[in-house]
């Protein structure tokens, strides 16, 4: 189980904060994810990381609506990004959103950071630990944010789809990337 908390943050701040606590930079990321309309609370999204050369489909089962914290999550690797798009338009699946985003990777012991800045959106720290403990994996999510000076009000609840159709971002013209 992905037991993840998404908070607001400004981006150099925490950046500076995370790397203080001693965790090792994993890498850097420049994504394009593009979701496809599904029955909530489920998700399917396919992502391109550009600057890697990668991509991989997801369907991500959110087990706690409206908080959004607790994902069970299936994602393989796909060799070609825009074949697999296509595939799913198909099928009849319809895109709903994309969201781009800058991602910094940190990991620190079980503990992963995804420091993000999306796109019309603004910056973003998942805090992510994978675990089947998901009260004991949260406990240990609340720890770390209070060391990096983060708290409830700080929480972002909305996933990064929502955060954009919210946004009125025009998506819908940027659909043939």
């Amino acid at each position: 189980m992905e037991i993840e908390i998404k908070f607001r943050v400004d981006f150099e701040g925490i950046r500076q904060k995370i790397e203080s606590l001693g965790a090792k930079f994993i890498r850097e990321e420049i994504q394009e994810d593009v979701y496809f309309s599904m029955p909530f609370p489920t998700q399917l999204r396919i992502r391109r990381i550009l600057n890697l050369n990668e991509a991989f489909l997801t369907y991500k089962a959110i087990k706690d609506p409206g908080r959004n914290e607790e994902f069970e999550e299936i994602e393989i690797r796909v060799s070609d990004f825009d074949k697999t798009r296509e595939l799913l338009k198909r099928l009849g699946f319809e895109e709903d959103a994309i969201v781009r985003k800058r991602r910094l990777v940190y990991k620190l012991e079980k503990v992963t950071f995804e420091l993000n800045n999306v796109e019309g959106i603004g910056s973003f720290l998942d805090i992510e630990i994978i675990s089947d403990d998901i009260e004991g994996a949260k406990r240990k999510i609340w720890e770390v944010a209070e060391k990096l000076k983060l708290n409830e009000n700080d929480v972002e609840p909305r996933l990064y789809q929502e955060l954009v159709k919210e946004k009125g971002t025009t998506w819908r013209s940027q659909l043939s990337l």
